[in-house]
């Protein structure tokens, strides 16, 4: 049972983010992370008010795609899905009229991913099954949702190594032609001075 809780808090911690930050008048801030295709993201945010100061948010992909946003933003919620394994990020925009002096404001955001979203409660009401039964189910999301992360993790390792591997063997390859051309080089240079000399009558 120990092992049980110690996996749920793991996992909660994992899946679930929170953090709190200052943003300066008219200056952004975006937060990125990777994450896995068809994953859904929610998430819940709260600024501090300051009267004529407005606050946007807004949740892109790498390629610039806008997956939501919102406008004069106080307090509220969001989610967006994740459509292919790309880096995502949601940015924080401060604006204030240029008459205005501004102030640092506090943003608050808490973002929740992948089973962290699912609705244990009101799957247990409809399906009527035991308290019991929906901590199981939840642990057994959690261990499959770790799973894919590790596969994952390990897939794009491999795919580095395969990287690295193919960078050392061009530097090995292209090193041996250096130095086939310094060599050839440098034969040239002595024969042609030999040469050279040989017709100047500096040497026999």
């Amino acid at each position: 049972m120990k092992f049980l809780w110690l996996l749920a808090i793991l996992a909660v911690i994992c899946y679930a983010n929170c953090v709190m930050f200052h943003l300066s008048p008219n200056t952004q801030k975006c937060l990125q992370e990777d994450m896995q295709a068809n994953q859904l993201v929610m998430g819940e945010y709260e600024v501090t008010d300051v009267p004529g100061q407005i606050i946007d948010y807004i949740a892109r992909d790498s390629k610039g795609h806008i997956l939501s946003q919102k406008e004069h933003i106080t307090k509220g919620k969001f989610s967006f899905m994740s459509e292919i394994y790309d880096t995502y990020e949601i940015c924080f925009i401060s604006k204030v009229p240029p008459h205005q002096r501004g102030v640092i404001q506090e943003i608050s955001l808490v973002t929740k991913k992948g089973v962290e979203t699912k609705n244990y409660e009101g799957i247990a009401e409809a399906s009527k099954i035991k308290p019991l039964e929906v901590d199981l189910k939840r642990l057994e999301d959690l261990s499959d949702s770790i799973v894919r992360d590790f596969a994952l993790m390990r897939k794009r390792e491999e795919e580095m190594r395969d990287t690295n591997e193919k960078t050392n063997s061009r530097v090995l390859f292209f090193s041996i032609f250096s130095m086939c051309c310094l060599l050839g080089l440098a034969t040239w240079q002595v024969l042609y001075l030999r040469r050279y000399f040989k017709a100047k009558k500096l040497i026999e």
